[in-house]
């Protein structure tokens, strides 16, 4: 069924093309008209099933969010079955430095974050569920400062051209994650 027929797959499609425009040109240029565009919906179809930009940007970034639940829901399984906590985890962190939209899409809703309070419930998805993942093998302090570290390494990558390597990474990891053992 067309999304002329389905009003529940054209309000997807025009989130979905929110999702895919916000990492090519921000939070900030993303206008109703891009999205339309993309989505390949008429221009009012956004303003009618979105009162506003903010609206149909909270829900491209609700969505993103949603990917990323999942994505920690797979991080977490990982580590479960794993004989070695860092280096699993530096391995996850790598590949996922490799990802760059979706990278740019967090650092949007984080920025987002700072100025919409409403968005920061969402904004700490990441960051908590990856503390509360890690709490399970270090104590609280260094499962948040292994996470916060997770964080920053994400935006090194964004900012330069080469990710930090996984033995980089899992060096550091080690270091975090055994700071409470001590």
């Amino acid at each position: 069924m067309t999304g002329r027929r389905n009003p529940g797959e054209r309000r997807r499609r025009m989130v979905e093309a929110a999702c895919e425009l916000i990492p090519e040109v921000g939070v900030n240029g993303l206008t109703h008209r891009l999205v339309a565009a993309r989505a390949g919906v008429p221009l009012g179809a956004t303003t009618y099933y979105f009162a506003s930009l903010d609206d149909l940007v909270a829900a491209a970034l609700t969505r993103a969010a949603e990917v990323t639940e999942e994505g920690l829901r797979l991080w977490s399984e990982e580590l479960e079955r794993c004989a070695d906590v860092p280096a699993t985890l530096a391995a996850l962190t790598a590949d996922y430095l490799r990802e760059r939209d979706r990278m740019v899409t967090w650092n949007e809703l984080y920025a987002a974050a700072a100025h919409r309070p409403e968005l920061r419930p969402l904004a700490r998805l990441w960051l908590d569920g990856l503390t509360r993942s890690l709490s399970r093998y270090a104590g609280a302090r260094a499962a948040r400062a292994a996470a916060v570290f997770v964080d920053g390494a994400l935006l090194y990558s964004l900012i330069n051209d080469e990710p930090l390597d996984a033995e980089s990474l899992e060096r550091s990891l080690a270091a975090l994650l055994a700071m409470d053992a001590g």
